[in-house]
């Protein structure tokens, strides 16, 4: 199974173009800033191409874990990392030929990107919400963005990657 490293870094965008919807102040921006005590007179300065680069780095390695979360084919191969035997190569063959297709649709990957925004952002940003004293509007607006942004990352990576 070979994954598709330009859908990859292609899905890595999903965040940065999700974020620029969902944080803007006609979404839960306004909502998010009053919750963090913001004001858009301080969110102005900084490098923003530095952050962006960075926010885009750290997209691509959230796009290359969860190809293993979307794709159930990519744990077969994990198994068999390091044997190398006719075997085990007419085994992994055969899979597949028979199995390599299957479960492999954007609807089936946004299933399991939203479960991981649920199982895996949630309890991350609510336990830093809970000793950063932040409030259930913090913790629901992010947690949704991650749920949407996994979901449609989750889904692209399972039909194209």
């Amino acid at each position: 199974m070979q994954i598709n490293y330009y859908i990859t870094f292609v899905a890595a965008l999903v965040p940065m173009l999700t974020g620029f919807i969902w944080y803007n102040p006609k979404v839960f921006g306004n909502a998010w800033m009053k919750s963090i005590n913001m004001s858009p007179e301080n969110m102005k300065g900084g490098n923003m191409a530095i952050t962006l680069g960075l926010a885009y780095l750290m997209s691509v390695l959230l796009a290359v874990s969860l190809v293993s979360v979307v794709i159930h084919q990519a744990s077969l191969l994990s198994v068999f990392d390091g044997d190398k035997t006719q075997e085990s190569a007419a085994y992994i063959k055969n899979f597949f030929e028979t199995y390599g297709g299957r479960f492999r649709t954007f609807k089936h990957g946004s299933l399991h990107g939203v479960i991981s925004g649920f199982f895996i952002a949630l309890p991350i940003l609510g336990i830093n919400a809970l000793f950063e004293r932040r409030g259930f509007t913090y913790i629901a607006i992010h947690t949704g963005y991650w749920m949407l942004t996994l979901g449609i990352m989750g889904g692209i990576l399972c039909q194209f990657a």
